[in-house]
């Protein structure tokens, strides 16, 4: 299960070491390669949930074995790709295919636990935290050692042989899935995956995310019309016997709703890092892709540290209050960050913010393990990622309206003040919900 967790974060991070070479084999700029980033997010968000409701009603190794088999073909398509567009329907693919993995791999654990009776071991879903945190970390460094040394293709062909692993171990290893589930109602197959609710969940959220993609333009319409289509989802889903998302249950469970926005707010500020720091590494220190892979490696190592341990002593609130404080703190450091920053500062500011992407990812997910019900583990754990893409989406849109064209100092500095206000707040929030203090894994 830590090979197909792992899939979704590494390439939503490789890619930023490639971002430059690709933008230069197709004459693209940064505001246009922004969309290899914005495509893999949007279409993640909405397949995670989807995927987690198959898997819940379905089967989970079946979505499991589907998935890996389309990033298998996505990872043929990139080595074929001529065009920017197609690269970026790649990247579309690779979002759905890499969504089956989170849900369902939660949806099994909490099946084995209950089949022999027991808690899940806080071993258990450290494990797959820690996978994801250091793949996400890793990727720049392993996507910068794949286009030093066989192009930016390269990238999207390391899919083949993951893909190809994650089959042949689950096809030995994983239990096969019990009879899928019927509702209350009876039915089972299509009409327990609730397609009308999908459709209307799909349909609130594009438009949300296109408008979070224009920034610079505001495009109010598109907002609105997110609005008029969630309208719609709450209105349709309050009345179905088997609703894809559970909006009475959401009412209900406020503390589960503040940990998806406590998770996109951490992830802005995490992917603003991943992204645009790579990118002025690359086009304002001049590093090649390799070695700026390099430099971000200490903050992957500083992840998996703060993640195997917070998994360790199974606790919410002290993670994400430690974790959020070195997020600002690595934010503000940011502020004085220029052409003759040594290096040895510039892996420090790496290393502090390792803090926040280990520890906030690990009392996160405890948070939403312990505050959801167990029939829902899937949808659930993929609404905690569809939190955390539109934190990565919204990370896109800043970085493309501060940086343009290319990722200069000063768009560097602007993106620091504004990254160091918003850990500010959510610094603020987190303090003020006394309901973390309660929480355990």
């Amino acid at each position: 299960m830590v090979i197909g967790s792992m899939l979704n974060p590494v390439n939503s991070t490789m890619i930023s070491t490639a971002l430059v070479p690709i933008g230069r084999a197709f004459q693209a700029g940064a505001s246009a390669t922004v969309w290899l980033i914005a495509g893999l997010y949007m279409a993640s968000s909405v397949a995670q949930p989807a995927m987690g409701r198959v898997a819940d009603r379905l089967g989970a190794r079946r979505v499991y074995l589907t998935g890996l088999v389309l990033v298998g073909l996505a990872g043929a398509g990139g080595l074929l790709a001529r065009s920017l567009g197609e690269l970026i329907a790649v990247r579309v693919l690779i979002g759905i295919g890499t969504s089956a993995a989170y849900p369902a791999a939660m949806a099994m654990i909490r099946s084995q636990s209950a089949r022999l009776g027991v808690e899940t071991p806080g071993r258990v879903l450290g494990s797959l935290t820690i996978a994801a945190l250091s793949s996400a970390a890793l990727g720049p460094v392993l996507g910068g050692l794949l286009v030093g040394v066989a192009g930016w293709r390269a990238v999207f062909g390391v899919n083949l042989p993951l893909a190809a692993a994650g089959l042949v171990l689950t096809l030995l290893w994983l239990p096969k899935d019990e009879p899928p589930r019927t509702g209350p109602d009876r039915r089972g197959g299509w009409a327990a995956l609730d397609p009308l609710g999908v459709l209307l969940f799909t349909g609130t959220l594009l438009p949300v995310m296109f408008f979070l993609l224009r920034l610079r333009q505001l495009p109010w319409p598109l907002l609105a019309l997110g609005l008029v289509m969630g309208t719609a989802l709450t209105f349709w889903e309050r009345r179905a016997r088997q609703p894809f998302l559970d909006v009475r249950m959401l009412a209900a469970n406020r503390p589960l709703v503040r940990t998806y926005l406590r998770c996109g707010a951490a992830y802005l500020v995490i992917y603003c890092i991943l992204y645009g720091y790579t990118q002025w590494l690359e086009e304002s220190r001049g590093y090649s892709a390799l070695m700026t892979g390099v430099l971000m490696l200490p903050m992957c190592v500083m992840a998996a540290l703060c993640s195997a341990l917070a998994a360790r002593r199974r606790r919410v609130r002290g993670p994400l209050l430690a974790g959020t404080a070195a997020m600002v703190a690595a934010s503000a450091a940011l502020v004085f960050a220029g052409p003759g920053t040594p290096v040895w500062l510039l892996v420090a500011i790496g290393l502090v913010f390792g803090l926040p992407n280990g520890l906030n990812a690990v009392g996160n997910q405890a948070a939403m393990y312990v505050q959801t019900p167990a029939e829902q583990t899937g949808t659930a754990a993929g609404l905690f990622r569809t939190a955390q893409y539109q934190g990565a989406i919204a990370s896109s849109s800043l970085i493309g309206l501060l940086y343009g064209q290319r990722a200069s100092t000063g768009g560097l500095h602007t993106v620091a003040v504004v990254l160091s206000v918003l850990g500010g707040v959510l610094l603020l929030a987190t303090l003020a919900d006394r309901g973390l203090a309660r929480e355990r894994e």
